[in-house]
């Protein structure tokens, strides 16, 4: 049978299982935001539910919506799939352009749901590359440079020094950096591996450094959903690592916690703090991702049970001595928002009310009904923890009737001026907010 043929059968066969279920979610994410979410019985399914908006380019002159004192521009566009940002000690902008890496898709299941997220935009070849953004000497527009090829799925990217690190789906690769160049032509060595294997679930590897640049921690996700492609497939995975700078050993930091991203160190604390993607397929309502932070030694319960002591029925065998030291999180999105990016918020370009706190960006779900996310939020802080409900800031990446998605946000950084900088995935943008 023909490629063509198998895949149009295929999607009339998701469209006939999509169209065949009541499977709608039931709670209002507001019920499951903050420190205690409400969370139903889980149910159990062959596929996820699921809903997928079509991928439509943001056409001339459409950008998205921001809160009212706010503006947003776009100060790049064209790349291919910006993942990740980071603004450099004079003011340059990395942009880190990657997609998933070629593999082998472990079963039918997988290849479905594969097909199910391109539709929605998330598809097709990364950069493999960071792009430089270069504000003009008269500050109107921003130069882009090539600034680092041939690069692996990268994702996470730090400056120390002059060394520069970036995350490639299987390694840290480490490069000299000169102040104010444009490009890099060292060809890199590397620093230590990271999980990689030819099936990679969660190929993203995020990245951050320790504020005396001695260490990197590096958010590695879940070979699997539930580990059903083997225990043997987890190893080093859904966790936090920490590795050493100067020789490149490492260590687990933190585990259980299924797809952390987002690595920022908290202002006021000190701590370590993460968004995190939690598990699929016990409905639409189940599992909240959360913003929590990450404690040195700390369990966080995946597979064997989610926010907090829930036991995931479907894991075998059960581990009753972890669910017991499982850490519950400090604050939950609601469920399938996808969050993917994280920014402790420290200029004065924004109003006063951005001051303190977090923005959060929310890639979007695919299998909930109605849609839950492609925004960015914004949650304050009080004492080091995070308070009230979350706040849209920048939102109409989703189309209101939900049929249509323009961009996806991932990455965010705050430039010297103290906008903020947001990676738009799909979009293939890098938008710039300020004050009004």
């Amino acid at each position: 049978m023909k490629t063509s043929l198998k895949l149009s059968l295929l999607t009339l066969s998701i469209t006939l299982m999509i169209s065949g279920c009541d499977d709608s979610a039931k709670i209002d994410p507001a019920r499951q935001t903050g420190a205690n979410p409400e969370l139903p019985a889980a149910q159990n399914f062959l596929l996820p539910p699921m809903q997928v908006p079509r991928g439509a380019a943001w056409k001339q002159g459409e950008k998205p919506t921001v809160a009212d004192g706010l503006k947003i521009e776009k100060i790049a566009d064209g790349l291919q799939h910006p993942r990740q940002l980071t603004t450099l000690p004079n003011g340059d902008i990395l942009v880190v352009e990657g997609n998933s890496p070629p593999g082998v898709t472990a079963k039918p299941k997988e290849l479905i749901m594969g097909l199910v997220q391109k539709a929605s935009g998330k598809g097709g070849a990364g950069g493999n590359r960071i792009t430089l953004l270069r504000r003009s000497a008269d500050g109107q527009h921003w130069e882009k440079h090539p600034f680092l090829n041939n690069l692996f799925s990268p994702f996470g990217v730090q400056l120390i020094g002059d060394t520069l690190y970036v995350a490639n789906a299987d390694a840290i690769m480490k490069y000299h950096y000169d102040s104010g160049a444009t490009s890099i032509t060292d060809p890199g060595t590397e620093l230590t591996d990271l999980p990689g294997g030819p099936i990679n679930h969660h190929w993203t590897k995020s990245l951050l450094a320790s504020p005396d640049g001695s260490k990197l921690y590096v958010g590695v996700g879940s070979n699997s959903n539930i580990t059903e492609n083997g225990t043997g497939a987890e190893y080093r995975r859904a966790a936090v690592l920490e590795v050493d700078v100067a020789n490149g050993a490492s260590r687990i930091f933190a585990s259980g916690l299924r797809n952390p991203t987002g690595l920022q160190w908290e202002p006021q604390s000190g701590k370590l703090w993460a968004v995190v993607n939690e598990r699929d397929e016990i409905g639409a309502d189940l599992v909240p991702d959360y913003l929590t932070s990450v404690q040195d030694q700390g369990f966080y319960g995946w597979p064997y049970s989610y926010y907090g002591q829930h036991v995931d029925e479907r894991v075998k065998p059960q581990r009753p001595d972890l669910v017991k030291k499982a850490i519950k999180p400090d604050y939950a999105l609601s469920s399938h928002v996808a969050p993917l990016g994280l920014l402790f918020y420290t200029g004065d370009n924004l109003p006063a009310e951005y001051r303190g706190g977090a923005f959060i960006s929310e890639h979007g779900s695919w299998n909930r009904k109605p849609l839950n996310g492609y925004q960015v939020v914004w949650v304050a802080f009080k004492d080091g923890k995070p308070q009230g409900m979350p706040k849209p800031v920048v939102t109409g990446f989703l189309t209101d009737d939900q049929k249509n998605v323009r961009g996806l946000p991932v990455g965010l950084s705050m430039d010297k001026e103290g906008g903020l900088l947001i990676a738009d995935d799909a979009g293939n943008t890098v938008w710039r907010v300020s004050a009004r």
